[in-house]
């Protein structure tokens, strides 16, 4: 029989590392459409599995939002690092800082929920703030380099304006003028 240590230092089964995949995938869905007050029983039928499964990767729903909200982070800096790679470097800029307007505009039912949990959790913050600022500086960082960007600008600036504009936006119909205001911002960055 094998020690409690020799248990907690297993790797996770594929099935488990699927279901929490699955779970994510359906907590953002039923988040998105339903808010904060989505029901956990929801999120598990949209995943094709039991509550107690649900439970057992996320014993609370704090937990589950911690997870989500980590996860849309960790997308947007895995787009950054794909943006990367293209040659315009501010188009990159730009279609990473879009992205972040057009993953808001999706999760608009889950904002408020994102926000508790980001407010409560210092840690939460101090990785979010990371992320995000060096997903940025790659981008902002390669347009400097170029040529392209003013270099009188730091990731923070940009991450606080980009802020800015999300919570600037009070209409139903907020998207567009959040994009464009994106594109001016960038339009401004340029040098000239």
């Amino acid at each position: 029989m094998g020690s409690k240590s020799e248990k907690a230092s297993r790797r996770p089964r594929a099935d488990s590392i699927r279901n929490r995949e699955r779970l994510l995938e359906a907590a953002t869905q039923i988040f998105s459409a339903g808010g904060p007050q989505a029901s956990l029983e929801a999120v598990a039928r949209e995943a094709g599995v039991g509550i107690g499964t649900l439970y057992r990767h996320f014993p609370t729903r704090e937990a589950l939002f911690e997870a989500v909200y980590r996860h849309e982070v960790d997308l947007l800096g895995d787009l950054a690092e794909q943006l990367a790679q293209e040659t315009d470097t501010v188009e990159a800029l730009r279609k990473w800082l879009q992205a972040n307007v057009r993953l808001v505009a999706t999760k608009k039912g889950m904002i408020e929920a994102l926000q508790l949990v980001a407010h409560g959790s210092s840690d939460l913050k101090a990785y979010s703030f990371e992320r995000m600022t060096g997903a940025i500086g790659l981008l902002l960082d390669r347009a400097v380099a170029a040529g392209e960007i003013r270099s009188d600008i730091s990731p923070e600036d940009l991450l606080r304006t980009l802020v800015g504009i999300f919570y600037s936006q009070g209409t139903v119909d907020w998207q567009p003028t959040a994009l464009r205001l994106v594109d001016v911002f960038v339009d401004g960055l340029r040098k000239r």
